[in-house]
């Protein structure tokens, strides 16, 4: 089976050469020690009840306690960059594989691009001591923006299409790890049996996990706006930690922290195989 890529658009490939490339896998390697992060500290809640902040903010504090905190704070922060970088050639010359150069995934890109331009941001003024920007509590933050965007004329309504987008986007992210369509932008013919097999679990079973993240996130902010009480609204951490309220209780939260950290794994393998 050969590479699912596609031809690009004139000038693409110059734009989308070895630099970019070597960029975008470095920002897979700094997802992937971020979920690998969020999942271990979600694991530990799940089991022993810590009070530990498992989202972003969480991870960096981890980063930041070991003894080349500074160093890899900086490395994340630029692997995360490069990942935006990476986005925003897809979003300008198309991506690779089919239908690359269509009008949504070129948008679908430049969301994308902003999302990580943003987080690298946030990384990298936690690695120069702005600990409060890249660390704050994801739950702070989405009660505080919440709070910011009820008070817009027809605030309801911006919090309620917030909030749906990233149910869908969760129930979508989901959908599409249980049908493997991660496959076609792997270098799939080229992997051995093994790293097939490695691939689709921490595929189907982090991309389950990340989407129903997403999901609870949007749920939560759908109360907000219904309710219209931004205490409602719930981070990444509060969202984690609400899979132990279910009827499944602590069991559901332990599959959802292990599939993160399956994501992290699946993250790292998109480093290696990913075709671009």
């Amino acid at each position: 089976m050969t590479s699912n890529r596609s031809t690009l658009p004139t000038g693409g490939a110059d734009a989308r050469g070895s630099v970019v490339r070597g960029a975008a896998r470095a920002g897979f390697v700094a997802r992937g020690v971020l979920y690998l992060l969020v999942g271990v500290l979600a694991v530990r809640i799940g089991l022993l009840g810590t009070k530990e902040q498992a989202d972003r903010g969480g991870a960096l504090a981890e980063v930041a306690s070991t003894p080349l905190g500074a160093v890899l704070l900086w490395a994340l922060g630029l692997g995360l960059a490069g990942m935006a970088l990476w986005r925003l050639t897809e979003a300008v010359f198309g991506a690779a594989g089919p239908k690359g150069d269509r009008a949504t995934r070129r948008a679908a890109s430049a969301a994308r691009c902003v999302f990580y331009a943003v987080v690298a941001f946030l990384v990298l003024t936690f690695a120069v001591g702005e600990r409060g920007s890249g660390a704050g509590s994801t739950d702070r933050q989405s009660e505080d923006a919440t709070g910011r965007l009820l008070g817009l004329p027809g605030g309801q309504w911006w919090v309620g299409a917030v909030a749906a987008g990233l149910i869908i986007a969760g129930l979508c992210i989901a959908g599409a790890a249980l049908m493997r369509k991660f496959r076609k932008r792997l270098t799939w013919g080229r992997m051995s049996r093994t790293q097939r097999r490695f691939m689709s679990v921490t595929g189907v079973a982090g991309g389950v996990a990340r989407g129903l993240v997403f999901a609870a996130v949007g749920f939560f902010g759908l109360k907000a706006a219904i309710t219209f009480d931004p205490k409602q609204a719930k981070g990444v951490d509060d969202a984690i930690r609400s899979f132990a309220q279910t009827p499944i209780g602590p069991w559901l939260l332990l599959a959802v922290a292990v599939g993160l950290v399956l994501f992290g794994l699946f993250s790292l393998g998109q480093a290696k195989w990913r075709d671009m």
